[in-house]
């Protein structure tokens, strides 16, 4: 499938196969693509919450208002950010890059993000959205369906993986096999609303 008709044919679908399982093949595949997504200063400041421990989706699911996609769907994935990701051997990030390029990039990193706990949690929600796109685009090539999360408890679901206490969660996403198709899409507004050239209209 080309990453246009994945862009089109990708919904949030409510309804799964619950006896459905993802192979460990796939799951490392979709993940592997998921890895390649962009962050800041390439600090991969994403992480992944794969939860397929049965009696935690339960739990989970009853955080989210006992929505059947988290325990029907043939994986659960929180994506969640690491706010000191970017202090946390930073070195890391740039170890194959030239020395020129480390010795540049490195130092900035630390001063970009110091003292700065908004950038800090902009940057991990940041990365999390665009991780979140990612995979969702790579399970449609893979013939999977998605479904993009935030109608959950936040601190229940985050006692149940017991989230550090330097992260956060962004959202959480289901994945498995479509068994009802998604609702209609309700509107799209028009690209002359929504795409401005240069500056915004004078008020």
């Amino acid at each position: 499938m080309d990453t246009l008709t994945a862009i089109q044919q990708r919904r949030a679908v409510k309804h799964y196969d619950p006896n459905h399982q993802m192979s460990e093949s796939e799951i490392q595949t979709l993940m592997e693509h998921v890895l390649l997504s962009p962050t800041s200063f390439n600090i991969q400041n994403w992480r992944f919450v794969i939860v397929d421990d049965p009696e935690l989706r339960q739990q989970i699911r009853a955080a989210s208002w006992n929505q059947a996609q988290v325990t029907d769907a043939s994986l659960l994935v929180l994506l969640c950010g690491n706010l000191n990701a970017w202090q946390q051997q930073p070195e890391r990030y740039w170890q194959n890059a030239p020395e020129a390029v480390r010795q540049q990039l490195v130092p900035m990193i630390i001063q970009f993000y110091e003292g700065s706990e908004a950038l800090q949690r902009d940057e991990a929600m940041r990365s999390c959205g665009i991780a979140a796109q990612t995979l969702m685009l790579a399970a449609k090539a893979m013939g999977y369906d998605t479904c993009p999360m935030i109608g959950f408890d936040p601190q229940a679901v985050a006692d149940i993986i017991q989230l550090p206490a330097d992260h956060v969660i962004g959202m959480m996403i289901t994945v498995g096999k479509a068994v009802q198709p998604a609702r209609e899409r309700g509107g799209q507004l028009p690209l002359s609303e929504v795409v401005i050239r240069n500056q915004f209209p004078s008020a």
